[in-house]
């Protein structure tokens, strides 16, 4: 599956806006992280983008989130996509590289989202690291971004500092496509 019809696919399955664009930017940071350890762009974005396949059918029944998805899929995408898939949302132990950071980059999208809305021009473009660690600490703020599975990019052996530059580093690359 190339990434056009991996987007194709999104956009029959998924048709809340929001979620699309989450899904945008899980991509975009797979695909960086990808770059970054070396490792399969397409095949990572795809992963990246696909994730959340599921959502609009078990977001009221999260036991099946994921599980879903890798139904859907079946033979199209390969197994180290799906493993990932499965990954994210804990319905298998992450094991490989590619599953350790899907997990870690779910959440992160979603922070530096709310991040960017709580300035006064909601872009991206204003948001840097230092920001981003400062909320980071405040347990009130963006209360569904898992801490601890952004730091879970310390298993990747990369300090939470590093991640957030380059996680925001990929949204910034994509900031028009999220209106941000």
């Amino acid at each position: 599956m190339n990434r056009n019809e991996a987007f194709e696919l999104l956009t029959e399955h998924i048709k809340t806006k929001n979620l699309i664009k989450h899904c945008i930017a899980t991509e975009a940071l797979m695909r960086k992280f990808a770059k970054h350890f070396n490792e399969d762009e397409e095949e990572w974005g795809i992963a990246g983008l696909l994730h959340d396949l599921d959502y609009e059918y078990t977001k009221n029944d999260p036991a099946l989130h994921g599980l879903k998805t890798v139904e859907i899929l079946g033979d199209s995408v390969s197994d180290s996509i799906k493993n990932a898939i499965l990954a994210h949302c804990g319905k298998k132990r992450r094991e490989t590289l590619m599953e350790k950071v899907i997990y870690a980059t779910d959440p992160t999208t979603g922070f530096i989202v709310a991040s960017a809305l709580i300035r006064p021009e909601k872009k991206l473009e204003p948001v840097d690291v230092k920001f981003l660690l400062k909320r980071f600490k405040e347990k009130s703020f963006a209360k569904g971004a898992n801490r601890e599975q952004m730091k879970s990019c310390e298993e990747f052996g990369m300090e939470l500092e590093e991640f957030f530059e380059k996680s925001l580093e990929a949204m910034k690359e994509i900031s028009k496509e999220l209106g941000l």
